[in-house]
């Protein structure tokens, strides 16, 4: 069986992107395409992540829409929808398929808009991004993201004493790593201070503890090692080394553990398992920072620090660029932006600049494992992705 490498990778800015879904895509696709040394015909499937098209673009067949748009019309193409881990699901299927032999070169790509250029206000997309919950025991009640995140994070403080203050080192965090990232929503650094005067956007999250909206597109290839061999004039690909894909249930008062987050343990152990390491071989990591609590959660779950400590990573220096465990060196979510069904791929273009070194002033020093967390709704889907240095 071939191991699955990326080849090729292309990201557009995060932000508010006054132009059409089909031009904001193909701006990543055609550097990815560029980015590997071959041209589209080249390849042999298309897989999509776009999480809320039908809703947000009026449009229920994106992907042969888009295909057409970059130049593949004609190859086979399917469209994942996973909540906020679409991206990532496209990247594990497109991996699974080239290990198969069933494709020699997949574009996978991820795309949405998520700002008001949609004609959907803050209030109608929080309403959008909702639809990701329970539809018969959260939604009726108003429960939104910031709310579920919310409670799974009060309950992390009350059982490990985490702090308002711990939570605001993790924007802190991202924020700084965010100036480093000519690509992110935010690149400008803040303070704990201000983020506690923030206001209260559900408790105990004020709004700099929030990821924003945003537009934007990422685009990886992920090739065979006997195609990757064939672009040797191009960028040093980066391997696959393995892909864990696990599900939890969905009512978040049916969850054993609150703060266990289920579906990111079953995963993590998944892509360890069949990438033949442990957590602590991991050297740099993109985790799903869409609060700040959701990060704590998030390492975790993953094994970076035990159970209860997330809370201090960030406020010791644990997590930052030069600490043991740096995470979200791209800014995260949370100053990097969220453009829902880009952000799985996004970080894993993040990850494979960083595995070639060419990460510029965020790069992590040596590092030869990358490791991506994506999950989706209220972390009841989980993508976890191992890559590395490809031998």
């Amino acid at each position: 069986m071939t191991t699955a490498r990326i080849v090729g990778v292309g990201m557009t800015d995060f932000g508010v992107h006054d132009r059409p879904l089909a031009e904001l895509f193909a701006e990543a696709a055609f550097a990815a395409v560029d980015d590997a040394g071959l041209e589209t015909d080249a390849i042999d499937a298309f897989y999509l992540g776009n999480a809320m098209g039908g809703q947000t673009e009026r449009d229920t067949h994106l992907a042969p829409t888009l295909a057409t748009h970059v130049g593949v019309a004609g190859v086979p193409c399917q469209r994942y929808e996973d909540a906020c881990a679409t991206s990532s699901n496209a990247f594990k299927h497109a991996v699974r398929a080239v290990e198969a032999g069933q494709h020699d070169v997949v574009l996978v790509g991820g795309v949405e808009r998520c700002t008001p250029v949609t004609g959907l206000e803050t209030p109608e997309m929080t309403s959008v991004f909702a639809s990701a919950a329970h539809r018969q025991y959260e939604q009726p009640t108003g429960l939104s993201f910031p709310g579920v995140f919310g409670l799974l994070t009060t309950r992390h403080m009350h059982e490990h004493g985490t702090t308002e203050e711990d939570l605001a080192a993790v924007a802190v965090k991202n924020h700084r790593h965010g100036t480093m990232n000519p690509r992110a929503q935010f690149g400008t650094e803040t303070t704990v201070e201000d983020i506690l005067e923030g206001p209260i956007v559900a408790s105990p999250f004020r709004l700099m503890d929030c990821c924003p909206f945003s537009d934007g597109a990422a685009a990886v290839l992920v090739a065979s090692e006997e195609a990757a061999a064939s672009l040797s004039e191009a960028r040093p690909s980066v391997s696959v080394a393995g892909v864990g894909h696990a599900t939890d249930v969905v009512p978040l008062s049916d969850k054993v553990d609150p703060t266990a987050t289920q579906s990111a343990r079953d995963a993590a152990t998944q892509a360890y398992e069949e990438a033949g390491i442990e957590a602590s071989d991991v050297d740099v990591a993109e985790v799903h920072d869409c609060f700040t609590g959701a990060e704590v959660l998030a390492i975790e779950a993953l094994g970076f620090v035990e159970d209860g400590e997330g809370g201090r990573a960030a406020v010791e220096g644990t997590t930052a660029l030069g600490g043991r465990i740096p995470v979200n060196p791209s800014g995260g979510l949370k100053a990097k932006g969220h453009p829902i069904g880009a952000t799985g791929v996004a970080q894993l273009v993040e990850l494979t600049e960083q595995l070639r070194g060419d990460a510029g002033d965020r790069q992590v020093a040596d590092a030869e494992i990358g490791l991506a967390h994506n999950l989706g709704g209220d972390a009841a889907t989980t993508v976890v992705s191992v890559l590395e240095v490809a031998q």
